[in-house]
């Protein structure tokens, strides 16, 4: 079941029935807004046994899709070739990992892309999070798609396509997944995943339109307990000398693969304090904090507010292009304006 995006599927589907689909596609948006369950669900479509409308869901082949089990579909992630479950989770956590799908992933999919595929109708190989693929993988993937096997479809995806090699983005359909409306995401959470009130509500509010992180947070609160402790982290960070927050930096990035729910979660609580700052407090995200996001608010000029979600922003892109995470979050956060130094006059 796919919940929202249904421009990306009509246009999936549509090209399915036409006999045009592209032998690669890139999927691109935020963490958790269902890039791989997109994939998967194309993968069904391609694979699905049922004479009637694909994917059945019920065929043998969509099931074992489901269960991760069809020989014709694999997902490549930053695994030692373990790869995802189909539901789009890591098979291992995420701090045994090692960032980046490796030429050794991509060549050992070159090797078996040219073989017919063993049941099904198409070879089916998506690779998740391929911005943080290493140089020598992602020109090794070139010539596949360069030259792609008929019977192969790739499915690609990536925070944004700016994160890729533009000779590989050429060679892809690239689909640009939007966050979903807050309330379809808390109706889902309700309807779907029985998550009562008024935790649906705080969780479709959070995931900013990310429905595979509201549901995954429905199921691991190890997802709020870590909120929690990255935000107390940034509060207490404001408050810290030059020599403190070096040392919170680097207790920071002792687990890179974290960082990136870190900023997540520190862009969006600068952007509730730019929007109550600016007198707009009913578009918070982080709705069950709004007392201390108004107190906040006031103790922070406009300029530094907006100055530090760029500082944010800036950060995310270099981890992205490889920069030192440790290096990254020093900067970052020596770069926190000080509450004493920049309370406004209200």
């Amino acid at each position: 079941m796919i919940l929202g995006h249904d421009w990306a599927v009509d246009l999936l589907l549509q090209s399915l029935a036409r006999d045009r689909l592209a032998h690669a596609y890139l999927f691109a948006g935020p963490p958790g807004i269902g890039k791989t369950s997109l994939a998967l669900y194309l993968a069904r479509a391609l694979n699905c046994t049922d004479p009637g409308p694909r994917p059945c869901g019920s065929c043998a082949s969509c099931r074992k899709i489901g269960q991760g089990l069809h020989p014709d579909v694999r997902v490549l992630d930053e695994s030692e070739g373990e790869g995802k479950t189909a539901a789009g989770e890591p098979s291992e956590p995420a701090s045994r990992r090692k960032p980046g799908i490796k030429i050794s992933q991509v060549r050992e999919l070159q090797t078996q892309a040219v073989l017919s595929p063993y049941e099904g109708r198409r070879r089916v190989y998506v690779l998740c999070d391929f911005q943080q693929a290493n140089v020598e993988a992602a020109n090794c993937l070139l010539k596949t798609l360069e030259e792609p096997p008929g019977s192969v479809v790739l499915i690609l995806t990536a925070l944004q396509a700016e994160g890729l090699l533009p000779t590989i983005v050429s060679r892809c359909q690239v689909l640009n997944l939007r966050p979903l409306p807050v309330r379809q995401v808390r109706d889902a959470l309700r309807s779907y995943w029985g998550v009562e009130e008024p935790k649906a509500s705080l969780l479709a509010g959070l995931s900013g339109g990310r429905i595979g992180w509201a549901i995954r947070a429905s199921r691991d609160e190890s997802l709020l307990s870590n909120r929690e402790k990255y935000l107390v982290a940034l509060e207490q960070a404001a408050r810290l000398n030059l020599t403190e927050r070096i040392s919170l930096a680097q207790q920071l990035s002792r687990d890179p693969s974290a960082l990136p729910e870190v900023l997540d979660l520190w862009r969006e609580w600068w952007r509730d304090l730019l929007l109550a700052r600016s007198g707009n407090p009913g578009a918070l995200i982080n709705v069950d904090r709004a007392q201390a996001i108004m107190a906040d608010a006031q103790r922070y000029t406009l300029h530094a507010i907006q100055s530090y979600l760029r500082a944010i922003e800036r950060a995310s892109q270099q981890m992205d292009q490889n920069v030192s995470p440790g290096l990254a979050m020093e900067v970052l956060l020596l770069k926190l304006p000080r509450v004493s130094t920049e309370v406004s006059q209200v």
